[in-house]
This record gives C-alpha cells, structure tokens and sequence, in this order.
C-alpha cells in the first residue's frame, strides 16, 4: 500500500472520534460539556456570556399557567439588599452560571475555605438515614449522582452565596416552619426557599413570579394572596408561606409523593401529568431518563434535597462562623385608614427601612387607602409608645397626596395615564368607584411626587405596554427595504 493511501486510511479511522469527542481544551474559555454535567456549572469571571436571555430571580415554571410559554432562564441575588434589582442572567464578573441557567453571584473576597467533596455513599450517615421528605435517593444511582452534584455546587462552587442565604435564612425559617405546621405540612418544606428565591422576600422574574416562594399572580391570587397597586402579598414571609403550605399540599395530594408535588411545583401540573402519561413512569427519578421534562425540572428536586441536607447540618459541610440574622419579632397595629409608611417609623420610634422590612408586601408610601382597616407591623414592644404617638397626630396629617385640577376634555383614565399610575389609583385615593366623572376645575387627589416611586413591576408594565402598544402600531416590526428573492415579482419579456 502506498503511503498516501495509508495516511488517508488512518485518517477516516481516527477523524470519527475526533469529531465526536467532546472538548476539554485547558486553555480556551469554555468547556464542551453535556448540560447538566460539573463544566456548566462555572463561568469564569473574565468570560463572555454563555446565554443571551435576560432575566432577574427564580421564577419557576410551576406559579405559571399551563398555556404560558417556558419562563426564562433567572438570576439569583446574592446580596441581603432589601431592594429588587433587574439584572441579567448572563454571567457577569464573580458570577457561576448552573445547568438550568440561574447565575449564582460569588463573592471572591469571602474568608470562607472551600469544602472537601463529600460522598453521600459513607456507611451510617445521618444524610442518609433521614433524608427531607422521606424522599430516598441513596439506592438509586442517578439520584445519588445528582444529589451529589448540587451538595457540590452549594458546598463548593457558590459556598459564599449559599452562606449568604443561609444567614438571611435565619430571619425567617421559624416563622415559616410555624406556618407549614400550621397547614399540616412537612416542616422540611421550608427549605424550599434555597432553590426559589435564597431567601430573598424582593425575589422578581422575568416571568414576574416574586417573593420568597415565587409565586405568579395568577396563582398567588388562586390560593388568596392579594395582588394590586397597593400591595404584594407574595412577598410577605408569612402570607405566602401559607399559600405554598395550601399549593404543596394540593400537589401532594394529586400526585402521591413529595419528589412529584416538587416537581410540580417547578414545572407546574399540568406539565408533570403529561410526562408520566407519556414515558409510562411512576416515579420522578424515572423521569430523569426522559426529554419529557426540562433540565431544569430534572435538577430542582436534587438541589432541594442537597440545600436541605446542607441547611440542616451546615457544619458538616464546611460551613462554620454563619451569622444567621436573628428571627423576625413584631407587633401588629390595626390601622383605619391609611397612614405613611415615615408616619409609621416615626410613630413607633423607628426607621423607614426596618418598618419595609417588616411589611414587605407594601408597594407605595403608605398603608392601602381603599382598606376600611389594615393590620401593619412594627418592632416588637412598641405597640404602646406607637399608639400614643399616633393619636398625637390629626388624621389629615398621617396621609399624603399631592392635588390635580381637572382640565377641559379630561377623565380619570387621562389623567391617570398622564400620571402613570392605574385608573383605579385614582379611584381609590378619590373615594371612587371608578365609574364617576370629574369635570373641568375640579380638584383630585393623586400620589405625592415627593414620596412616589415606580417599583420593578411598575416598570416591568411599562415596558411590556409599550411593546404592546408598538406591534399594534407597527412599529415593533422590522422593515427590510430589500425584498426577499421569493418575493420579487418576475415579469416575462417578449424577444424582439
């Protein structure tokens, strides 16, 4: 044989395995790997994007409706910031990037040592013996591994964000577990939180799923949380804790197992159903092996069981020195007719910030004026001192609003858009039932410039309306001068 011909034969031998082998090249930016796999999981701080959706907190799939598409990838705050933020998934400077494309901010100056890979097969392991939920794992190999591969990427690759959620944990775990208890639900639940939201009450995602437990609006509002320009009752630790307790029991009781009602809760029911319908399994991990759910579903039951794990023993998972933030403590006031939320600090001799803190759910500068009473919390044992301040002050000075006279041609829904607030603002602050008419000269109440700020989801409206409002125009749509070949018509030309 000629040696061209031996060198083409070795070629086509070894070009296959060439081609199909994936990638692990030491000095490029990224690592070819299966999604899912230890490689994805990181991005370096120096490194492009590895996605180009942009989106903010969690947001699973399971608060949304069946119809809805697939929400976005999300991004996880790291910071104690009582504030929402709108940032992007994309990885960023300090940030590790996870299979379901969450990005998990690092903090690279944390004193924290990393922790040694742990193996869950050590005999007569207390992870073992009680594992959260019942749910067992240890037998099963593809359980096992990923199980393992999350207590890995909380102990070891975003240890300094997950510390961060453990201390903000610490604000709110009892609270909680005295709710799930409540509702006769497995304390285990609380948890939960870890994977949703890092125990961050200001949670938003690019689905508009928000508070600790993300819930959608639609199904916030299903089991009883209000909703409104006033309030957001998704982001109280205690309202919605005892609406996922009523949603996870729901779960639960439909499909017969904790790691089932878990994935549910990701991916919705609906979703879950159709997926065991279609693979003939009974049992999540048997799911696993299907494209009948997304990757993400596939790693939130085990990052639950390994945040659960991690959070019930911290120490033995190299987690020692956490400052867990102390628990919530509180009196409640019920107040008849509204009252700003600096009167409110004043009053009980505190500050704006710890009075949000403690009613997180409260979107504008005061209390709900449309309420004929609300129940407002303030520092514990200043229940006394805040009432007798309080009746120090005349009830036209606890509320604020700014005035509007009417002008020619003018109705609520005008001037509302004017303003950039809701019609039924207007309403509300007015006494209205929305359906009156103002006339010309007249004077109204609207929010004080001074005290009103629009919050992320205010801004989130905006913007969607304004897309809205553009494709109905026509002006969201790209206009390409250049007609496609298939468009231009051909015209036959007779031959002189």
């Amino acid at each position: 044989m000629s040696l061209g011909r031996q060198i083409l034969t070795l070629f086509f031998a070894v070009a296959p395995i060439l081609i199909c082998s994936p990638v692990h090249a030491t000095g490029s930016t990224h690592v070819t790997a299966p999604i899912g796999s230890a490689e994805t999981l990181v991005a370096r701080a120096s490194e492009a994007p590895l996605v180009s959706e942009t989106s903010v907190f969690s947001g699973n799939s399971a608060r949304k409706e069946e119809s809805a598409p697939e929400r976005p990838a999300a991004t996880k705050l790291a910071d104690n910031s009582s504030q929402e933020r709108l940032i992007t998934s994309s990885p960023q400077p300090g940030e590790a990037l996870s299979a379901d494309g969450i990005t998990y901010p690092l903090d690279t100056n944390s004193s924290i040592a990393p922790a040694t890979v742990r193996s869950l097969s050590i005999e007569n392991s207390s992870l073992e013996a009680s594992p959260p939920l019942g749910i067992s794992f240890s037998s099963n190999a593809t359980a096992s591994r990923a199980v393992e591969r999350n207590i890995s990427l909380f102990s070891e690759r975003i240890k300094n964000s997950f510390a961060i959620w453990l201390e903000r944990s610490g604000r709110y775990v009892d609270i909680m577990k005295d709710v799930l208890n409540e509702r006769n639900v497995p304390e285990e639940l609380v948890f939960l939180p870890f994977v949703e939201s890092g125990f961050n009450v200001n949670a938003y995602s690019r689905a508009r799923a928000v508070g600790p437990w993300q819930f959608i609006e639609g199904t916030a509002k299903r089991y009883g949380l209000t909703v409104d320009w006033w309030r957001d009752e998704r982001k109280d630790p205690v309202k919605s804790t005892r609406a996922a307790a009523n949603y996870l029991r729901d779960l639960y009781k439909m499909f017969g197992s904790w790691n089932l009602a878990l994935a549910a809760y990701n991916a919705g029911e609906g979703r879950i159903s159709r997926a065991l319908r279609r693979s003939d399994a009974d049992d999540y991990w048997d799911l696993l092996h299907t494209k009948q759910i997304h990757p993400e579903t596939k790693e939130y039951v085990p990052r639950y069981i390994a945040a659960a794990l991690i959070a019930s023993e911290p120490e033995k998972f190299g987690f020692r020195d956490i400052s867990y933030h102390d628990p919530m403590d509180y009196d409640e006031v019920t107040l008849h007719g509204p009252v700003d939320i600096d009167v409110i600090a004043q009053c009980a001799e505190s500050d704006v910030a710890t009075i949000r803190e403690l009613n997180p759910e409260l979107r504008r500068w005061s209390t709900p004026p449309n309420m004929s009473s609300y129940i407002v919390r303030i520092p514990a044992d200043s229940r006394s001192i805040f009432v007798d301040n309080l009746e120090r002050i005349a009830v036209k000075d606890r509320f604020s609003y700014d005035t509007y006279t009417v002008k020619k041609k003018e109705n609520l829904k005008s001037i509302a858009k004017k303003l950039s607030v809701p019609p039924g603002t207007l309403a509300a602050l007015n006494n209205m039932g929305g359906i009156e008419t103002v006339s010309a000269g007249e004077t109204i109440k609207v929010p004080p410039k001074d005290k009103f700020r629009a919050d992320l989801d205010d801004r989130m409206s905006a913007k969607k309306a304004a897309q809205v409002a553009a494709r109905n125009s026509g002006k969201g749509k790209l206009v390409d001068k250049k007609k496609p070949k298939s468009q231009v018509k051909k015209v036959k030309t007779k031959k002189v």
